[in-house]
């Protein structure tokens, strides 16, 4: 192992620390929490249910309550009964939430652009196809989703 090399486990566990740190500083610019700004990122392309999505923020059902109530109030998300569960309840973003979402989105991804400038544009292209890879069988076995706009339903070769 190389000085400049970390290892897979450090490296990854230091990248998340910093991903994290990038996330939780353009959170608070939209005056959001980490956990609010993953919530409307989840909804950007779909409608859960709050079972589903307790899940997939590994939330209880009374942290989850308590989130979406908090969004609903400032008019991001809004709830209506499941189309399929007459006793479930589905989760959507609001036109205002669609537009925080798509601006904080818009910085976030400035700013890991920045982040990944050391790396030329074909490391950039294989670390991001690994990542994926890894991410997209992780969910797969986990059987919940993933946060992304579009993913292809086949890994990555």
């Amino acid at each position: 192992m190389k000085r400049s090399d970390l290892g897979i486990v450090d490296a990854l566990a230091q990248l998340t620390f910093v991903i994290q740190g990038v996330l939780g500083q353009i959170a608070a610019e939209y005056d959001l929490s980490i956990i609010q700004a993953r919530l409307l990122g989840v909804l950007r392309d779909r409608t859960p249910g709050m079972n589903e999505l307790a899940r997939h923020l590994g939330l209880d059902k009374s942290s989850m309550t308590g989130l979406v109530d908090r969004a609903e109030r400032r008019g991001l998300v809004r709830r209506r009964p499941s189309s399929t569960d007459g006793r479930g309840v589905e989760v959507s973003i609001t036109p205002a939430g669609r537009k925080l979402v798509q601006q904080a989105a818009a910085v976030f991804g400035q700013r890991i652009t920045e982040l990944a400038q050391p790396l030329t544009a074909t490391e950039q292209a294989s670390l991001s196809a690994l990542v994926s890879r890894i991410l997209i069988e992780d969910t797969r076995r986990r059987g919940g989703l993933l946060d992304a706009m579009a993913v292809d339903s086949e890994p990555p070769d």
